[in-house]
């Protein structure tokens, strides 16, 4: 009876790849003994030396070594362990192979109803005798060699071809590595350019970056004219770029050229021997270029240009370089058209600024002239009328008689009064007969002095406000006389000195407010406009206030005054002619249109700057800005 502790059962290794084999020999043997397993002779050696078994059945015929190669290794690992060969190899000389080879016995296959004895034998210690043992020997030994150079033999075939794939491996994951930094590369370049949308330095910045990241030679960017007849170089990298941008480098939008073949085909066109190629120009500004390629800046299938990258090296590019790089020519191209979007919508914006400008100068001066007009209107009238008048008194002092006079000085005088009425062609005794046939009141208002002097006031009121306008289109211009002012000082005199109510104008002033380096009579007539502007465009509020606030400006070269009020504000749609010379929203209750105009002058001849801010209801902001004087 066989032992029921499998610790005490002999263990018998069977190293064989034929699962059906495996599986009937640990039927037959699974009863008396452990079977250990292994389908590879490299496995079955390393089991073999773990467990140490008490027999090793190994077939002949196994992958990657012989059954006698294998028993000859396992001999030498294991000397006391007793190894059967079990094989279908019924050639001449496989069994003396076999114990050749250190195996004690050999089995033939198919195994037979005596197999489970025969294992029984070998383990007890049974082998096989072995004649003329020494020349079996050497045949297994010339058998080994043989097999050992075959082995060597495909080694070295292995090594070759493991070489020629490991330069290819190289090769590949160079142009890996390659294409991985110019994709890096390319979305670096990308990025940079993508945020700048001035035309010029978007260009001049993207060659430079170009020839930086990429090392390359030489960098231009093409863009197309107008007329699409022309690419224009508009960028090149360093002196030589610079020389062909002076000469307005460009070239025809045709296929003799890489640059106008890419910009037709919207496809990237490489040169990789430049020397050879019939589709580009000779330059001489880059002499040493000696591969090139030329990128297509697209954008909704428009051509806008193309981007050349030139190396002083044979065949430095690639088709795959055309997919990394391409890459970020379309960037560039994202990049650019953004630029050319802001410039136009830039040209739009300053259009219809200038329209607007040209309809506020147009309505303001249709104004200025209506209001000049009617301000001139009373002149004509009242000079006729003193005329008029003249004459009559005139006349009256032709009745006098100077030699009744007891003064010489007045009767000289009298005379004098009538000879130049004389020399003048006045005919004071028409004017005398047309006075007697008046009738005694109306003679009466004919010779009112009251009414004389009320003509010469219009008339003197007239060319007053005439002259104000000249002085406030002139004034801003006269020379100044800049010295370092006070605002706070000069504003609070100036308020003080327009007699407003008090309570009116509440002011504050920060305690680090520096002084302004300007012309002290001319910003007191900018501060003296600004607070009357918004006196008067408060007559309907109920509670009228004027906030003035003063502090060193945000830019520490400059110092902020605000003038803020809480009337009615500044309509949007006027707030830009505000600044238009004779544009006023006073109507014929006065004011010339010419106040905020001279301020922004004279804000602007000092270096500053004035804003507004205003909302229908809110009252109105203006924020001027004047230079701080430097210490």
């Amino acid at each position: 009876m066989p032992s029921s502790d499998p610790r005490s059962l002999p263990q018998i290794l069977y190293i064989e790849d034929s699962d059906e084999s495996r599986a009937l020999v640990r039927r037959l043997l699974s009863d008396r003994y452990v079977v250990l397993e292994a389908a590879d002779p490299l496995d079955g050696l390393q089991l073999a030396e773990e467990t140490n078994p008490s027999l090793i059945l190994l077939d002949h015929n196994l992958p990657h070594m012989t059954g006698s190669e294998a028993a000859t290794r396992l001999k030498k690992m294991l000397p006391d362990t007793p190894i059967v060969i079990v094989s279908a190899d019924t050639s001449p000389g496989a069994r003396e192979r076999a114990l050749a080879a250190g195996a004690v016995g050999f089995i033939s296959k198919p195994i037979e109803d005596d197999f489970e004895e025969l294992v029984n034998e070998y383990l007890h210690g049974r082998v096989e005798k072995l004649e003329h043992a020494e020349k079996h020997l050497q045949a297994y030994q010339q058998e080994l060699v043989e097999r050992l150079e075959g082995n060597i033999r495909q080694l070295s075939s292995a090594l070759e071809k493991n070489k020629h794939l490991l330069q290819q491996n190289e090769r590949m994951f160079s142009m890996l590595e390659r294409r991985h930094r110019l994709l890096e590369t390319a979305a670096r370049v990308g990025q940079m350019v993508t945020s700048i949308l001035d035309m010029d330095e978007l260009l001049k910045h993207t060659v430079n970056i170009i020839c930086s990241e990429f090392n390359f030679y030489y960098s231009g960017i093409f863009l197309v004219s107008e007329d699409r007849q022309w690419a224009v170089l508009r960028a090149g990298y360093a002196a030589a770029g610079r020389k062909m941008m002076e000469q307005n480098y460009h070239l025809p939008v045709d296929d003799k050229s890489m640059i106008g073949s890419a910009i037709l085909s919207q496809e990237a066109k490489i040169a990789l021997d430049v020397d050879g190629e019939e589709s580009r120009f000779k330059n001489p500004f880059l002499p040493d270029t000696r591969s090139e390629m030329a990128l297509p800046l697209v954008v909704d299938s428009i051509a806008l240009g193309a981007l050349t990258v030139q190396s002083n090296q044979l065949n430095a590019f690639s088709e795959d370089d055309i997919t990394s790089l391409q890459a970020m020519a379309e960037q560039v191209a994202i990049a650019i058209n953004n630029a050319q979007l802001m410039n136009k919508l830039e040209s739009a914006n300053a259009e219809i600024l200038r329209t607007k400008t040209f309809e506020a100068i147009a309505t303001a001066t249709g104004e200025a002239i209506h209001w000049v007009g009617n301000k001139a209107a009373p002149i004509p009238g009242s000079v006729k009328r003193v005329r008029e008048d003249l004459g009559y008194l005139l006349a009256l002092i032709g009745q006098i008689d100077e030699s009744g006079l007891d003064n010489e000085s007045l009767r000289t005088a009298v005379q004098t009064v009538k000879e130049e009425a004389g020399a003048l062609g006045i005919d004071l005794n028409h004017i005398l007969a047309e006075m007697s046939a008046m009738k005694p009141n109306r003679l009466q208002a004919l010779v009112s002095v009251e009414s004389l002097m009320e003509d010469l006031d219009i008339a003197e009121k007239s060319a007053a406000t005439i002259l104000d306008i000249k002085e406030g289109l002139i004034g801003p211009a006269r020379q100044r006389n800049d010295a370092a002012v006070s605002l706070r000082e000069m504003i609070t005199a100036t308020v003080e000195g327009m007699g407003l109510p008090d309570g009116v104008v509440e002011m504050n002033w920060a305690d680090d407010m520096p002084a302004a380096h300007v012309d002290v009579r001319q910003v007191e007539q900018v501060f003296n406009n600004l607070i009357k502007n918004a006196w008067e465009a408060m007559g309907k509020t109920s509670a009228p206030k004027i906030f003035v606030n003063g502090r060193r400006d945000d830019d520490p070269n400059f110092v902020l005054v605000t003038i803020k009020d809480n009337g009615p504000g500044i309509p949007k749609e006027i707030q830009d002619k505000i600044w238009v010379s004779f544009f006023t929203t006073k109507g014929t209750s006065g004011g010339t249109g010419l106040g905020l105009s001279s301020v922004m002058q004279i804000v602007n001849q000092h270096g500053g700057k004035i804003t507004l801010e205003s909302d229908a209801g809110k009252g109105a902001t203006f924020f001027v800005r004047l230079p701080v004087q430097k210490s």
